[in-house]
């Protein structure tokens, strides 16, 4: 009786020995290091020669790195200290041009233990420091983009059905105007316009300057506008932090038309708000035929039909067609190079199936003739009036590029005259898709190293203090018996620390919390357990009879209590964000390890302690 077959035995050893493993890169911390990586660019190379430049600089001002390591996508310094990390980010951000210098944290895990795949958890904002970013989502300017992009929509529909219009506007106070000539022509538009755009309200309308339509959008599809537009920006926002090389950011909605943006580690915060923020894009246009009425426009203010006035950077004038050749949104691939040409700076760009279809229907057709590279930013800005912070929107549209086409062309092809940080930014944001609409950060919050090591601190020593006060109360209450708890309590939190290192989860605060509850939940079942060891004895049972009798009676129970609390866990993560969703991640781990060790491995001792023996008492 009480006696686990050979292979159980087996089992728990392995299952202890690989935990402890993939549980140790924990105990190791991590260095203040400095990431150095290609500026999105290809012209640069990060390889020996560059290590070899990087140490020399150092070495030349007496900064001394712990030490360095390099593949073809970075190269890694390690440091003793912040202080030194800070002076050597100093001179490395001046003094190397073409890369991206970042201050960092990197894991001080031995080699070996990173050949075998064990790394230690991430630590969330609150543990590791880094910013936090609470960004709104400027829905006028998305509802304004959406109904700009109806217009031009509206205009090819008309061409296509040959149904000719008087004026078609987007109303400065929102909504699309389109007048026509008679009734029959309403009525005609009426009836298109409705069967290929049934979320729009279309309404007939008499003006001072004729009758036409009025299209707005429904109070149902204005609601799902915004909430698109939140979360194409979240989407966007994700992408730009995956290329800043940020590890476990936390990026999620917050109400309607807000989004968190948490970057742990990050402490080079310049850089991150200004990807973050950026709301770049690029349209491609034709330039109106007749140059000569371009100064023109500008003095008289008189623009043709068909065209729209721009400027280029340096303030001279330029009309451009009004149809759009191809968006930002249509290049799914942008590098940073140099043109081979002219020696400068250069945006390599190729674009999706139907922009490269468009661009060279285009480009075919006008061999010899000048394009134009738009570029749109939208800024916000808040300033202080009457003491009251008072928000402005403004876009700005330049044209940095026009150029002739000398061959029809499709895909691939590069966009010039940016400086060399310009296209880096540029080729940035084109890669990770452009905002839906602009976003501007509300609320920031920087979280320093110092701080987060503090709480690192009092997370760790509320752990220790709550273990050590249960392992003293088992160790009291239940003598020999609680000694084996206590024994597989802390294989209990060796096994989820292992488990949260091997998934790379991200402890925070209310993970600890999680940790602290999970070891009062291991605890709760050895309780159950001993507690009707105790009663089967007071019965007159035999104390192995006893011990079998405990462990198989009390587990119906234990298993209730930690299926329910397990259910509450998994709907807490389901539904919650954020803290909410890390306390539940240690949580329902927790449960798992607790009955596998409180059951399993306690069993196991026990019988190898008490097992097929012929026993007088039990100390419990």
């Amino acid at each position: 009786m009480n006696h686990y077959a050979l292979w159980k035995y087996i089992l728990i050893v392995v299952i202890v020995g690989v935990s402890t493993l993939y549980a140790l890169p924990n105990l190791f911390g991590e260095d203040p290091a400095i990431q150095i990586s290609p500026a999105y660019a290809h012209n640069v190379a990060v390889d020996d020669a560059l290590q070899q430049k990087v140490q020399s600089m150092l070495a030349d001002k007496n900064i001394i790195a712990k030490n360095s390591e390099y593949n073809e996508q970075q190269l890694l310094l390690r440091f003793t200290n912040t202080d030194v990390q800070l002076k050597a980010y100093s001179l490395l951000k001046k003094e190397l041009k073409g890369f991206s210098v970042a201050q960092n944290l990197a894991p001080s895990t031995p080699e070996w233990l990173r050949d075998l795949g064990a790394l230690p958890m991430y630590l969330g904002l609150d543990l590791r420091g880094g910013v936090h970013f609470l960004m709104e989502v400027d829905m006028e300017s998305a509802i304004r983009q959406d109904e700009e992009r109806y217009v031009q929509e509206f205009r090819a529909l008309f061409r296509d059905h040959k149904l000719r219009n008087k004026s078609l506007v987007r109303l400065p106070k929102g909504g699309i105007q389109v007048l026509f000539d008679d009734k029959a022509k309403i009525e005609q538009g009426k009836n298109l316009l409705s069967s290929q755009y049934p979320d729009l309200v279309i309404e007939e309308v008499t003006t001072s300057e004729g009758a036409g339509l009025l299209l707005h959008y429904s109070e149902a599809a204005l609601k799902e506008a915004k909430s698109t537009a939140v979360e194409q920006n979240t989407t966007t926002l994700r992408n730009r932090v995956n290329e800043l090389g940020v590890a476990e950011p936390v990026i999620q909605r917050q109400g309607e038309d807000r989004i968190v943006v948490q970057l742990p580690g990050v402490q080079d915060t310049v850089r991150a708000k200004e990807i973050l923020g950026a709301t770049a894009t690029l349209e491609f246009r034709l330039t109106y035929e007749d140059s000569n009425q371009w100064d023109m426009a500008q003095s008289t203010g008189h623009v043709p039909p068909n065209a729209r006035l721009y400027h280029t950077r340096d303030g001279r004038p330029v009309l451009l067609q009004r149809t759009v050749i191809a968006t930002g949104d249509q290049i799914n691939k942008a590098d940073s190079t140099i043109d081979q040409q002219q020696g400068q700076p250069a945006v390599s760009v190729r674009l999706d199936g139907k922009g490269a279809k468009r661009m060279y229907d285009t480009t075919k057709k006008n061999v010899g003739k000048p394009m134009a590279v738009v570029f749109i930013e939208h800024k916000v800005e808040t300033k202080t009036v009457e003491g009251k912070e008072v928000k402005t929107r403004r876009i700005i549209e330049e044209v940095i590029n026009i150029a002739s086409i000398r061959e029809a062309f499709g895909q691939n092809f590069q966009i010039t005259g940016l400086e060399l940080k310009e296209a880096n930014n540029l080729a940035l944001l084109l890669r990770a898709g452009a905002l839906k609409a602009p976003v501007e950060i509300v609320e920031e919050r920087t979280i320093g190293p110092s701080l987060g090591a503090d709480n690192v601190a009092q997370g760790f020593y509320s752990i220790l203090v709550g273990f050590l006060a249960v392992m003293i109360f088992m160790a009291w209450r239940y003598k020999q018996f609680g000694l084996i708890a206590n024994a597989v309590l802390l294989l209990n939190v060796i096994i989820l620390v292992a488990l949260l290192s091997m998934l790379q989860a991200t402890l925070t605060l209310p993970g600890i919390a999680g940790i602290l509850l999970t070891i009062g939940m291991a605890v709760d079942a050895n309780v159950l357990i001993y507690e009707r060891i105790r009663e089967e004895l007071h019965n007159g049972n035999t104390p192995q009879n006893s011990i079998h009798s405990g462990y198989a009676k009390a587990f119906g129970t234990i298993a209730d209590s930690n299926i329910t609390t397990l259910i509450a866990g998994i709907v807490l993560f389901s539904f919650g964000t954020g803290p909410v969703k890390g306390f539940a991640v240690t949580l329902s781990l927790g449960i798992m390890t607790s009955m596998f060790t409180a059951v399993m491995i306690s069993r196991a001792i026990v019988n190898a302690l008490y097992g097929n023996k012929r026993l007088k008492s039990l100390s419990i």
